[in-house]
């Protein structure tokens, strides 16, 4: 049971991280889009890569998240991050934490 219990814990802390980093990846792509940086920046590039895959699944699911001129897309994606880690990651940490 002991490692069960460590694998989920590092798989929290893991996913935890990961999330995190996202989270940052949008705050800092969403700050890029007022500033209007170059284009073939490959930084610029890398963050809409990561990004607008996931705004634009957003997009197409909820229409309402672009409205008069404002993309409300990455503040979505930024509650969906928060409610992944307050809840799953939470959740598998608990359990883990149960086990051992």
């Amino acid at each position: 049971m002991i490692v069960l219990a460590n694998t989920l814990s590092a798989i929290a802390m893991v996913l935890g991280s990961l999330l995190n980093l996202y989270f940052w990846v949008v705050i800092i792509a969403c700050v890029l889009t007022w500033v209007r940086p170059d284009p073939y920046n490959p930084i610029v590039r890398a963050l809409r890569t990561m990004t607008e895959p996931v705004f634009y699944r957003v997009r197409k699911w909820l229409p309402f998240t672009y409205a008069n001129g404002f993309d409300f897309s990455p503040v979505i994606v930024l509650l969906a991050i928060e409610l992944i880690n307050r809840i799953v990651v939470a959740s598998l940490a608990q359990y883990a934490m149960t086990l051992s």
